[in-house]
């Protein structure tokens, strides 16, 4: 069997153990693994007429679903999630075929759904308003929370099911049907998904229509983005996609969660410990072949041990072993396209005419077939040039010197993005200094940049969106907030002593 037969046939095979079916006839919409780019499935895309008909469906539901009692919408998602744990490395192995992640980070993705289950499930006894002090006697002043209504989710290729889950299992227990435009690279992990959840519907009798997914292009995502009965628009992309999406939502007076790009980075002081600092710094650099929002681009270094930690990198990143995700010991597996190489030989060039010199990595690497590999790029610049200032999504970390603690913080704030950064010292005055100076909306102590918990809200600021996702109180962004007034008293005062007699 040729390796074409053999990644559809495990495609097809897990999507199928996940309930969903796989047409045999072709369709417009191509579906490769960058693994080696053979095809793995031909989907139809869905019409206009047929996207109209699944908002439809949702916005129904909505009307059936809001008034269900919060904790019994909560045994929905129990379900969803007893479904994820026994379908795990199903889900995961279709995240690897489409993405080419390797399969610990596949699991390791799909745990965060379980997480993100187990954490809705809680919420939806804990969906709290409160009670405030009325000026006016017999008076009871209030805050209660309300579903929103349908929510569209539009999400990226590199966290296909994580990101969509954060959002639908809130979405969920907050009493919002979910209308999902995933990546058009990755529909399979969406179609799969989809099957559990209607599964899950059906096993607690949930009223139907409570989740579709469009298959198609850009054109699906803005039947979301233009549709006034799609409340709250989640997505996740670009910042050009963002400036897109924004505007048109507000226009409607819509709501927007969103969640751009990263480019993140970690400062490094002369009291850090260096086996620690390579550790965090390489699985966050190289992590997923660098195609996450919250991949480390940059590495501000203290003068004094810059030269010792990339001698250190340097050794690490010339061991790092790229290629077929499925193989043994395999840590970085292939890129999601030419065009993220193409985008990642620009950066090296224009780093390399502004003084920067690579020191490791940056080369194609060929591995299997059409699939796009590359070594992990450690880039030492001489100062934050406007190259570094952009995101590029693919492997490579700039290293920048710095002498005083105030100029590392100003050369971390230095770039238009503001997700996630770190700092690694063992200094308590460093860090704390560190965390009131980041301006992003994730900031770690003597770890990575990447790998974050789904019980702390996800998000950044900046042309990072300002959306949040996931914990804490992100389920506000999913209900409409009411203040209620009630008198139950024989008088009618008014506020602020006002007579109207």
């Amino acid at each position: 069997m040729n390796t074409t037969d053999t990644f559809s046939n495990r495609a097809r095979t897990a999507v199928q153990k996940c309930g969903a079916t796989l047409p045999d006839d072709g369709g417009a919409l191509a579906v490769a693994t960058p693994i080696d780019g053979t095809e793995l499935a031909q989907l139809e895309p869905h019409t206009a007429a047929r996207i109209d008909t699944a908002i439809t469906s949702a916005a129904d539901a909505f009307e059936q679903w809001r008034n269900v009692p919060a904790p019994v919408r909560g045994r929905l998602v129990r379900r969803f999630g007893e479904l994820l744990v026994e379908h795990k490395h199903d889900l995961a192995e279709i995240v690897t075929l489409e993405v080419g992640k390797i399969p610990s980070e596949a699991l390791g993705e799909v745990q965060e759904m379980i997480d993100v289950c187990d954490f809705a499930v809680g919420l939806s006894r804990q969906l709290y308003g409160r009670t405030m002090p009325s000026e006016r006697p017999g008076h009871r002043l209030m805050e209660t929370w309300h579903p929103l209504g349908v929510v569209g989710v539009i999400s990226a290729f590199n966290f296909p099911v994580a990101v969509w889950s954060w959002n639908t299992a809130i979405a969920l227990v907050c009493g919002n049907p979910v209308v999902w435009k995933p990546s058009e690279t990755t529909p399979l992990t969406a179609l799969a998904c989809d099957a559990l959840l209607r599964r899950a519907a059906a096993d607690v009798d949930a009223p139907a229509g409570l989740h579709h997914v469009l298959l198609g292009d850009a054109t699906a995502g803005e039947a979301l983005v233009d549709d006034p009965r799609i409340a709250l628009v989640s997505a996740t992309g670009s910042v050009p996609m963002g400036r897109i999406v924004a505007p048109r939502v507000a226009a409607r007076f819509g709501r927007c969660l969103l969640e751009l790009s990263g480019n993140n980075a970690a400062i490094v002081t002369a009291s850090a410990d260096l086996e620690l600092t390579v550790r965090g710094v390489v699985f966050a650099a190289a992590g997923t072949a660098g195609q996450r929002c919250t991949t480390l681009r940059r590495l501000i270094v203290h003068r004094s041990v810059i030269d010792d930690l990339v001698e250190r990198l340097a050794t690490v990143y010339r061991g790092l072993r790229v290629g077929n995700p499925f193989d043994d010991g395999v840590l970085v597996g292939p890129l999601i396209s030419s065009r993220a190489y193409d985008a990642m030989r620009s950066a090296l060039d224009r780093a390399e005419l502004d003084g920067g010199i690579l020191v490791a990595g940056g080369q194609r690497v060929q591995v299997l077939g059409d699939g796009i590999y590359v070594s992990p790029a450690l880039v030492r610049m001489p100062a934050q040039t406007d190259v570094v200032r952009e995101e590029t999504f693919a492997p490579v970390l700039y290293v920048l010197p710095y002498d005083d603690f105030d100029e590392a913080i100003a050369l971390h704030n230095d770039v238009p993005q503001g997700l996630s950064s770190s700092i690694f010292t063992t200094d308590q005055r460093e860090a704390e200094r560190f965390l009131a100076g980041s301006d992003c909306g994730i900031a770690n102590v003597n770890i990575g940049t990447s790998g974050a918990e789904i019980g702390g809200a996800f998000g950044g600021e900046k042309e990072t969106g300002g959306g949040r996702e996931s914990g804490s109180d992100s389920w506000k962004a999913y209900m409409r907030r009411a203040t209620n007034t009630v008198n139950y008293s024989d008088e009618l005062p008014l506020a602020q002593g006002v007579e109207f007699g």
